[in-house]
């Protein structure tokens, strides 16, 4: 019976800090693994970076195309881009040039 007794005090010391080790190494465990953890936080960051970079890049691409639009328009039609636009579709040229055709470009890049 006394050791029933001894083991009965032993348990009641140790349970509560048993049980406090584990809840501190729970949360402990879900601040780093958890769905908003620090690892899912660095991931985010990194996607927000991927973000930022693609929407740069997206607002270049409009830029050269606003500008390039921007000198179609009546008020302000760049005789260059009218000459340019109007050979290439309706396959003009003169006499004295030739025509070199290349592999198809992407427009985004210039």
């Amino acid at each position: 019976m006394r050791l029933l007794t001894d083991i009965r005090q032993t348990l009641g010391h140790v349970a509560p800090q048993a049980l406090a080790i584990a809840a501190v190494a729970y949360f402990a465990f879900h601040a780093v693994q958890g769905e908003r953890g620090l690892l899912a936080y660095k991931r985010l960051n990194e996607e927000l970076t991927q973000t930022r970079s693609l929407a740069a890049e997206v607002a270049d691409q409009r830029e050269t195309w606003e500008r390039r639009v921007s000198l179609l328009r009546p008020e302000s039609l760049d005789p260059d881009l009218l000459e340019e636009r109007a050979r290439l579709l309706l396959n003009y040229l003169r006499e004295d040039e030739a025509v070199i055709y290349l592999p198809e470009q992407n427009l985004d890049n210039q």
